[in-house]
C-alpha cells in the first residue's frame, strides 16, 4: 500500500504507508501518528489526553525536517482500552514495544506532564534504549502527591476525590481540570478548550481512574540518577497543575539536564505558547 501526499515536489513522491497503530499485547494495539522523515522525536501525552493534544508539533515539526511520532496510551485516544494495570510499568513497556516495532533509534523522547513520568520510568526501567535525549513538559515528577519527605504537589486526599469523582461526575471532572490547565481559567480559547474536554472524554474511565493511583503512589526520585542523555526540562513558572518548584526538583537529580522556563503559560506549554515551545523542541534535538 502506498500514499501519496500533496505539496512540494518531495512531497508528491510515493512513500509507504507509516503504521497507524502498533500491536503491544495480544488485542492491545496503541495509536500512532508518524509523519515526516528525519531525526525521530516521540511523544507521550499527558493525562488524561491523547496524541492529538501534539497537533501543533506534529504538523511543523514534520515539515522542518523531523520524524514526529506521537503516541496515544492504553487506555486513551484510539487506542484500546483493556481491562488491567494501568501503572509506568505497563505504560514503558508499551512504549518499548512501539520503538522497538518501528526500529528507530536516536530518539528525543519527550513527555508532558504523566507523560512525563512514564518517559523517566522508561530511561530507568529500559536504560533508554533506543533514546539519544529526554525531554521532559510540565511533568508530574519526581513525585505528583506530597510525602513527609517532600512537600510539593497535591495531598494524598485530593488524588483519592480525583478518582472518587471519575465514577460520580467524570464530564464535570475534566471540565474543572480543564480550567487548571492555563495560566488562567480563560487564556485557553472555548474552542481549544472543548477539544481537549472531548479528548478526556474518549479516555477509558477505568484507565483515568487507575493513572491517577500511579500518579498519586509512584515516587521516581530514585530513577532521576539513572537518566544518562541530555535533558531538556520543559516548565512554566505559572503551571498550577505540576509546580515550577518540580523542574527544579528534577533537575537537581538528573545529571547534564537543564531547565527551557516559560513564563506566559501555564501546564499547556506546548499550546500556549506553541512558537516558543517548538522552537526549543527542535532546537535541543538538534544539539549533538
Amino acid at each position: 500500500m502506498t500514499v501519496t501526499r500533496h505539496g512540494s515536489d518531495r512531497d508528491n513522491a510515493v512513500e509507504p504507508a507509516c503504521l497507524e497503530y502498533v500491536e503491544v499485547a495480544p488485542g492491545v494495539r496503541l495509536h500512532i501518528r508518524d509523519w515526516g522523515k528525519g531525526r525521530p522525536i516521540v511523544l507521550i501525552p499527558g493525562w488524561p489526553l491523547s496524541n492529538d493534544m501534539y497537533d501543533y508539533q506534529m504538523t511543523e515539526l514534520a515539515r522542518k525536517g523531523f520524524r514526529v511520532i506521537s503516541i496515544s496510551m492504553r487506555g486513551f485516544g484510539k487506542s484500546s482500552k483493556p481491562w488491567g494495570p494501568y501503572n509506568y510499568d505497563v505504560y514503558a513497556d508499551d512504549l518499548k514495544a512501539v520503538l522497538d516495532r518501528l526500529d528507530v533509534n536516536g530518539v528525543t523522547l519527550g513527555g508532558h506532564s504523566m507523560g512525563g513520568a512514564i518517559v523517566i520510568h522508561y530511561m530507568a526501567r529500559h536504560k533508554g534504549s533506543r533514546v539519544s535525549r529526554l525531554a521532559l513538559f510540565g511533568a508530574a515528577a519526581p513525585i505528583w502527591t506530597k510525602r513527609d519527605d517532600y512537600p510539593y504537589g497535591l495531598p494524598k486526599s485530593e488524588a483519592d476525590a480525583l478518582m472518587e469523582a471519575v465514577d460520580i461526575d467524570r464530564p464535570k471532572l475534566l471540565a474543572d481540570f480543564g480550567k487548571l490547565f492555563g495560566l488562567t481559567e480563560t487564556s485557553i480559547n472555548p474552542g481549544l478548550a472543548a477539544w481537549f474536554h472531548a479528548m478526556g472524554m474518549q479516555a477509558s474511565p477505568y484507565a483515568i481512574a487507575e493513572s491517577v493511583a500511579a500518579l498519586r503512589d509512584t515516587d521516581l526520585r530514585s530513577e532521576l540518577a539513572m537518566i544518562a542523555v541530555p535533558t531538556a526540562i520543559f516548565h512554566s513558572a505559572g503551571d498550577r497543575i505540576c509546580p515550577f518548584v518540580f523542574a527544579q526538583e528534577m533537575a537537581r537529580g538528573i545529571k547534564n539536564s537543564k531547565i527551557i522556563r516559560f513564563e506566559k503559560s501555564g501546564h499547556g506549554l506546548f499550546l500556549e505558547e506553541k512558537e516558543k515551545f517548538n522552537h526549543e523542541l527542535m532546537a535541543f534535538a538538534k544539539e549533538g
